[in-house]
């Protein structure tokens, strides 16, 4: 097996500034998401933000940015024991960068509508959140977490996030109206379901499994046309105790729709179930995150 050529120079440059690039871009949009929508509606966010926001709130004056900066000290730490050299030059990038950028970047949104604002604070950083996640680097705060529980025990980031966030919104219910909260909950869902949606999206990988009398065209069609591999298990029916061979696979979201019309071709009674997958580990069809 031959082995691959190494990066130029000028791959390694390019990796580093696309990296940089989605840092960048990611903690314009988080920023502008708590300065523009979260302290002017007093939203309280979950995880390390949501605490920065509780002090601002309740002192009535200091800023966000450096009291952001000082809490995420102890987690840098944890993260450069824990995740790797790389994560942490690239999270000490972020945290700078989102520092900056909430300190510099202070438009408010003019959006009245309550609802509306949590909907889109939600919308915003739960996207700058996820493109900064698609770099080697996070801005700090409940990422690092979110991505060590991803490791070590493949929780899914916006889990991670939804489930911390619950936790300090449980804590924050005391100094704060329902309402707010309540507000405050619908902004942090929407932001989970952001993350999961710009760092997965298209890359969610679908496992199949395929029973047919006509499973050898059907595994070959997969193997020429979609060109992914294909397990063949031995089965018998519950029922008829017939003999059956069922096939194995795993395609990428984008390919469901070519792998539905190969089989409706070659047998439309075909037995097919699809069912989604948290991390597949491999050189061709992995998505094991890069962190």
């Amino acid at each position: 097996m031959n082995a691959l050529p190494a990066p130029t120079t000028r791959d390694k440059v390019l990796d580093v500034l696309r990296n940089l690039l989605l840092i960048g871009i990611g903690s314009s949009i988080c920023a502008l998401a708590v300065n523009g929508i979260l302290i002017p509606h007093r939203f309280v966010s979950g995880g390390v933000t949501g605490l920065v926001l509780i002090v601002v709130t309740l002192t009535k004056g200091l800023p966000f940015a450096p009291l952001y900066f000082l809490f995420n000290i102890p987690l840098y730490a944890l993260a450069y024991r824990t995740v790797g050299k790389r994560f942490f030059v690239y999270s000490v990038v972020g945290l700078l960068s989102f520092t900056a950028a909430a300190s510099w970047l202070k438009y408010t949104i003019p959006l009245d509508d309550t609802l509306l604002a949590a909907l889109l604070g939600g919308i915003l950083f739960g996207a700058g959140t996820g493109i900064i996640l698609r770099s080697y680097g996070s801005s700090g705060g409940t990422d690092i977490l979110s991505i060590i529980l991803l490791k070590r025990f493949s929780i899914s980031l916006g889990t991670t996030i939804l489930t911390v966030n619950i936790i300090v919104l449980t804590l924050v219910g005391i100094l704060f109206s329902l309402k707010t909260v309540l507000y405050t909950l619908i902004y942090i869902y929407v932001s989970s379901r952001l993350v999961d949606l710009v760092v997965t999206g298209l890359s969610q990988r679908k496992a199949v499994f395929i029973i047919s009398q006509q499973w050898e065209e059907i595994s070959r069609e997969i193997l020429s046309d979609i060109r992914r591999g294909v397990t063949m298990i031995e089965g018998h029916g519950g029922y008829s105790g017939q003999r059956e061979h069922i096939l194995y696979t795993v395609i990428t979201f984008r390919e469901i729709g070519q792998l539905k019309r190969i089989i409706n071709q070659l047998d439309p009674n075909a037995f097919v179930v699809v069912s989604d997958t948290l991390e597949v580990m491999n050189y061709r069809i992995g998505n094991q995150p890069h962190w």
